[in-house]
């Protein structure tokens, strides 16, 4: 295994059966305010089952057992889900201390946990996999226009051809010491269609905890298959 070199900063790797380092340039901007807080954010996702999060977009999952990538996957809610069902399951959470409450809640699950993040998604690019779900449940806001358009291209990159991204949008006031930006479904479709992506479904829907002053955009964007 090959380590930085001395006094360079590391990023690591967690899977289920090995960790490895790569060098790592800056922090995650997006993740502030989300380690402090680690288990009381784990306990209010863990309140909300994956079905009930994507009971629109349901019909859309695959049902027989695909790769899937869960970016910002925090606790592990929804990856734990799709493992359950068969899946083989990628989870990429920045937030050390929210990754281990994920890794120790689920921990009977056979999930591969990955310290990456976006917008390049650098480590897992690398290891030059391709998915055939993907998953930004409440992510994407955290990211400010340029870093959308690297984000795209990374997940363009990472998706195999067919393949679909199911991707939430938070609309509303932003919390404090959260870094969000406001985001419409229209130009994340937009955005997406420059990368060869369609847009398959779109839904609006209240906020699942109740809250009144957010709403929430549910999109799924699908991977063209190249003509050859």
């Amino acid at each position: 295994m090959r380590l930085p070199a001395r006094g360079a900063r590391s990023v690591r790797v967690e899977t289920t059966n090995q960790t490895s380092f790569l060098p790592m340039s800056s922090t995650v901007p997006g993740a502030a305010g989300y380690g402090a807080n680690a288990s009381v954010l784990a306990s209010q996702y863990e309140s909300i089952t994956f079905s009930e999060v994507y009971r629109d977009l349901l019909h859309l999952f695959p049902v027989q057992p695909c790769a899937v990538l869960d970016i910002g996957a925090g606790s592990g809610r929804d990856a734990a889900e799709l493992s359950r069902r068969g899946h083989q399951v990628v989870a990429v959470e920045p937030t050390a201390e929210l990754r281990a409450e994920g890794q120790h809640i689920h921990r009977e699950l056979a999930i591969e946990w990955v310290d990456d993040h976006l917008p390049t998604l650098a480590a897992l690019r690398r290891t030059k996999r391709r998915f055939d779900v993907v998953l930004l449940t409440a992510v994407w806001m955290h990211l400010d226009e340029s870093e959308r358009s690297a984000a795209m291209e990374a997940l363009a990159e990472l998706s195999a051809e067919g393949g679909v991204i199911f991707m939430s949008l938070r609309h509303g006031p932003i919390p404090e010491g959260r870094r969000m930006f406001e985001v419409s479904a229209k130009d994340t479709i937009q955005l997406a269609a420059g990368f060869g992506f369609r847009c398959d479904f779109e839904a609006e829907r209240e906020d699942m905890l109740g809250r009144s002053e957010v709403r929430w955009s549910f999109l799924a964007l699908h991977k063209r298959v190249a003509h050859r």
